[in-house]
């Protein structure tokens, strides 16, 4: 584990265009380090389909070993729609690492960056700059792999318990109070079907029970369907919203949606003691090897990455440096860095260049 200001973080290129984006995240915390007194030792491992292909598994026994002994996770991403386990079902190591290491809560921020256009009338204004807060190891997720089908009918079951929503609310709390302390909002919203289902009942009752925790925090709730619409008609509402493992995979991909599409959303998976980063897009094999991968989302999860390492072992050199990443990035979309899927020209080196250079 870290000494000092030394890290040593794991390193799962996965499939895809997952390593093409992941160098660009290491070639950025090497510059990093470089100007700074924060050190970084990588180690790389296996990980996803390509494995599972040439082995049977999504990953090996030393991976997980390895991500038991570094300080963080770094995950490019993994996954190929033409790699399938028997039950016809996509290669997750992703889903797998946060069940092995607790990791409940799935942290989506979406914030729209200056230069970057969103399909949302007036955010160029108004600006978005919001966290969605999804549980990740329960839920309908509960019952991945576990699902009963047959002939007639297929049924899967939703699991919520007390101990995981309880911490999932401690941290989503805790999360609004250090935005307020930042100048933001400091409002937290549940995202819940409670008016129908009885486990969302519970949901929602826990947070009202951990919000009486945290009064400096304005705590609202919101039902999912009503919360989709809001989110499309305006966003800038909303400052932390927390849910469910499901509803959460789903409203994570619109609030990247309004921020300029996947290429732009990081995300991290945290738990009590381990914590993992990736970007929230996908192994996207059509454009695999062609240089057109965005790398934004994967060097804005490095910066979380130190803003979570600098939390977690009072480093305020790391936050400093997650900070240094996030203006960067602003730096070099300001200046006119278009990635191909905003039309433009500039693919996965042009990007890296222009927020190194602008470190």
């Amino acid at each position: 584990m870290s000494a000092n200001n030394a890290f040593h973080i794991a390193v799962l290129g996965g499939d895809g265009i997952g390593p093409e984006v992941m160098a660009p995240a290491l070639e950025v915390l090497r510059k990093i380090e470089a100007k700074s007194d924060l050190a970084f030792r990588f180690t790389e491992a296996p990980a996803g389909a390509g494995h599972y292909k040439e082995t049977g598994k999504s990953m090996p026994d030393t991976t997980i070993r390895l991500c038991e002994e570094a300080d963080a996770i770094l995950l490019g991403a993994c996954g190929l729609p033409s790699v399938r386990y028997p039950d016809n079902t996509e290669i997750a190591p992703q889903i797998e690492l946060r069940f092995h290491f607790d990791l409940y809560a799935g942290v989506r921020p979406a914030r729209l960056i200056p230069g970057v256009p969103s399909p949302i009338v007036g955010a160029d204004q108004r600006g978005i700059d919001l966290v969605l807060i999804r549980e990740s190891t329960e839920g309908l997720f509960a019952s991945m792999g576990k699902g009963v089908v047959t002939d007639s009918d297929a049924r899967e079951t939703l699991v919520i318990t007390r101990n995981t929503s309880q911490r999932l609310f401690e941290f989503s709390f805790r999360l609004a109070e250090r935005r307020k302390a930042r100048g933001r909002p400091g409002t937290l919203s549940c995202v819940d079907k409670a008016n129908v289902f009885r486990a969302f009942a519970f949901f929602r009752r826990i947070f009202d029970e951990v919000a009486k925790n945290h009064p400096g925090v304005k705590a609202d709730h919101v039902y999912v369907d009503a919360c989709s619409a809001y989110l499309v008609k305006r966003p800038w509402d909303f400052d932390v919203l927390v849910t469910e493992n499901m509803f959460g995979d789903i409203l994570s991909d619109l609030t990247a949606s309004l921020v300029g599409g996947l290429g732009m959303a990081p995300s991290a998976d945290i738990g009590d003691r381990y914590a993992m980063f990736q970007p929230c897009h996908g192994t996207a094999p059509d454009i695999m090897g062609q240089g057109k991968a965005n790398p934004t989302a994967m060097i804005l999860s490095t910066a979380m990455m130190l803003d979570w390492l600098a939390d977690k072992h009072g480093i305020e050199g790391a936050a400093e440096a997650g900070e240094r990443i996030e203006r960067a990035v602003d730096k070099a979309y300001a200046d006119g860095i278009k990635p191909t899927e905003f039309g433009g020209s500039n693919g996965t080196a042009d990007v890296t260049k222009a927020v190194l250079e602008a470190l």
